[in-house]
Order: C-alpha cells, then sequence, then structure tokens
C-alpha cells in the first residue's frame, strides 16, 4: 500500500474486479471525458492477470472507502522507460484535493521504483479538473493532441502533459509503503 496524508493508494485486486467494471461502465465515474468502455466483471478480472496491461490501484480514504482508481501503464514499449498514468474519482469525492493527492504518490511511487525518465498524461481539452490536477502536481503542457478520442459521438481533442525525472525531484507526499 502507498500512504499520504489523506488517501492510500491500495494494488487493486480481484475482488475489486466488480467495483472496477462498475465504474469502468458509469458515464458519471469514466464516461464523461472518456470514450464509453462497457466492461464485464470478468473483463476486469482479466487486467490482474496480464503483466502488459495496465497496474491498477485503488484509492481509498483513511476510513478504508474505496473513492477511486489510478493506474499507470508503459507507453510505447517498455525499453522507452516513459509511463502513462490515468484517474478517477466516483463524483461525490472530486474537487476535495483526494485526486491531486493520489496522483503525487503515484508519481513519487513511480519515480523512485522505475526506471522511467517520463511520466505522461492526457486529458480532454474541456476537462479542467483534471488539467488542473496535473499541473499541480507539476506536469507540463506538452500540446494538444487532434482527433484522438471518439467521445459522445465526435472525435475529440486530447491534451497531453508530461512531467521529466528531473522536474520531480524527489517524494512531495508518499509517506509510506507497506
Amino acid at each position: 500500500m502507498l500512504e499520504g496524508k489523506n488517501v492510500n493508494l491500495r494494488v487493486a485486486e480481484k475482488e475489486d474486479s466488480s467495483l472496477l467494471a462498475e465504474w469502468f461502465s458509469s458515464l458519471q465515474v469514466f464516461g464523461e471525458y472518456n470514450p464509453i468502455w462497457q466492461i464485464s466483471k470478468s473483463e476486469s478480472e482479466k487486467i490482474h492477470e496480464s503483466p502488459n496491461e495496465p497496474k491498477m490501484f485503488i484509492v481509498e480514504k483513511k476510513d478504508g472507502s474505496k473513492i477511486g482508481y489510478i493506474l499507470h501503464f508503459n507507453v510505447l514499449h517498455t525499453v522507452a522507460k516513459m509511463l502513462e498514468i490515468g484517474y478517477g474519482l466516483v463524483p461525490t469525492e472530486r474537487g476535495k484535493g483526494y485526486c491531486t493527492e493520489a496522483a503525487q504518490i503515484m508519481l513519487d511511487y513511480l519515480f523512485l521504483s522505475k526506471e522511467t525518465v517520463c511520466v505522461q498524461a492526457t486529458t480532454h481539452v474541456k476537462n479542467i479538473a483534471s488539467q488542473r490536477v496535473l499541473q499541480k502536481v507539476g506536469f507540463k503542457k506538452e500540446g494538444i493532441m487532434r482527433k484522438r478520442f471518439f467521445i459522445q459521438g465526435e472525435w475529440q481533442n486530447i491534451i497531453l502533459f508530461s512531467i521529466l525525472r528531473e522536474e520531480w525531484k524527489e517524494p512531495k507526499i508518499l509517506t509510506r509503503t507497506t
């Protein structure tokens, strides 16, 4: 478990598959600025079985309530030493700083434990809240990627953000790994 001040990140287990499938299939949690992704519990379980799939974490408040997810995965190929993160919180827990803390914990973890030189993230051009999260934890806007996702019947532009290891420098929030 990766521990922060207000939230912890716990590696998602097979038992979390139903909840993850529910979140990924929900327009309120996943779909507003993302392609609609209907996923079954069995498909969600396969994510945990494959080493090439994203590494998924559950975002939990200190009382143990599950409020969202954050993940990381290789971009291009493992030899590229570049990772991407993605995240989402249930609507009732947004705007409270939890996502910013989770993103910072994930960055701390990745730069402390992986031989990566760059971590990137993308966000819909209209997703101002996600852009703020990325900027608060040190990501820089690289540019607009045109027509990358098909969302709600239209091709949408996304913004690419990244942070380099030398821009990160040292852990900011990660308090403990267990």
